[in-house]
């Protein structure tokens, strides 16, 4: 079982949830904005919709697992995603979930992640933050993500290094 250090996980949720709360402004294109947004699903979909597995993997969505999540995308993105674009990720997210089950879901993110080791890995760093997002990890998330680990293949001393850099930078940046 993978352990998440409690001071790496909670600086990282904090930036993200930061970056998170504010809200974008959408702008109005016709069909540009809908290749847009369909570029912006194909590159990060994947992702969002991992963090979408962890966030609602004890059976509730908090208001900080969306902010954490917002500014993880935002911040992936260099601020290029808006509001409207993760809430339709979200949106397709959960419909899936709905339609074909948690497992489906967690199998078919895994499918589309496992061929991009650094997206693998991104996303991972990216779901633990979001289970501490409401400073605590339920047994259901924890569980999440050993099945999310050990289906994009990073076993427990990779996940301890990635979660390890994650502190060393967050420690760098801070004032």
């Amino acid at each position: 079982m993978i352990w998440l250090s409690n001071s790496t996980v909670a600086r990282l949720r904090d930036k993200l949830r930061l970056r998170g709360q504010r809200q974008s402004i959408a702008a109005v294109g016709g069909d540009l904005e809908a290749l847009e947004a369909a570029a912006v699903s194909s590159q990060y979909g994947p992702i969002c919709e991992a963090m979408y597995l962890m966030m609602s993997a004890d059976g509730t969505v908090s208001p900080e697992e969306r902010e954490v999540l917002r500014g993880a995308l935002r911040n992936l993105s260099e601020d290029s995603i808006r509001t409207g674009q993760i809430d339709a990720m979200l949106d397709a997210a959960a419909k899936g979930v709905a339609e074909q089950g948690r497992d489906a879901r967690l199998q078919e993110v895994i499918d589309q992640l496992e061929g991009d080791p650094a997206r693998a890995e991104v996303a991972f760093v990216l779901a633990a933050a979001i289970a501490f997002a409401d400073s605590a990890i339920a047994d259901e998330e924890n569980e999440t993500l050993d099945r999310f680990a050990e289906g994009l293949g990073i076993d427990e001393a990779r996940a301890n290094q990635l979660l390890d850099s994650v502190e060393a930078d967050l420690a760098q940046r801070s004032p």
